[in-house]
């Protein structure tokens, strides 16, 4: 490791939690019909040059989309446990081009990833690390506003498919 680098340093994050009253089946079947799966033609026509397209497409669509997601409750089957729990990856390509563009690192933190949990008591709730806490760490002023409205539209999104 002779040729290899490295650098640590602690940053403050701000961690919020949105809690439903609703079960856990309705909270997810809304957050899908509000942030709909991502169209991956989006990448074809960025891999094949069409940029422009992949533009008007990404600006006539949802503001936020879910790019994956992953049943985060049935790994607990290896405890013996049962939980309902989906981790989500939740954003819009636009949105993180507009960060990356002045600070590749941020691509790290794009998507959001989001998580939607039943509680041992059936209370149902997302969590999430808010978006201008974890982007602030890069001291970027244009990154900085985009990831400031981020936060507003993740937290609206969320709120919608919590009520």
């Amino acid at each position: 490791m002779a040729n290899a680098l490295y650098s640590t340093r602690a940053i403050t994050v701000e961690h919020v939690t949105i809690r439903s009253t609703k079960p856990f089946k309705d909270v997810r079947a809304k957050l899908a019909t509000l942030a709909p799966r991502i169209d991956d033609g989006i990448f074809t026509l960025l891999r094949y040059g069409e940029s422009t397209r992949a533009l008007r497409e990404l600006e006539a669509s949802s503001p936020l989309t879910i790019f994956g997601q992953r049943d985060h409750g049935a790994l607990l089957a290896i405890a013996g446990q049962t939980r309902r729990s989906i981790q989500y990856d939740i954003g819009n390509p636009l949105t993180a081009s507009k960060m990356t563009r002045h600070q590749l690192s941020a691509g790290l933190y794009a998507p959001i990833r989001v998580l939607l949990r039943e509680d041992g008591d059936g209370g149902v709730g997302f969590e999430y690390d808010r978006p201008a806490s974890v982007f602030g760490q890069f001291g970027n002023d244009e990154v900085n506003v985009v990831a400031q409205q981020l936060d507003r539209d993740l937290q609206a999104l969320l709120e919608a498919a919590a009520t």
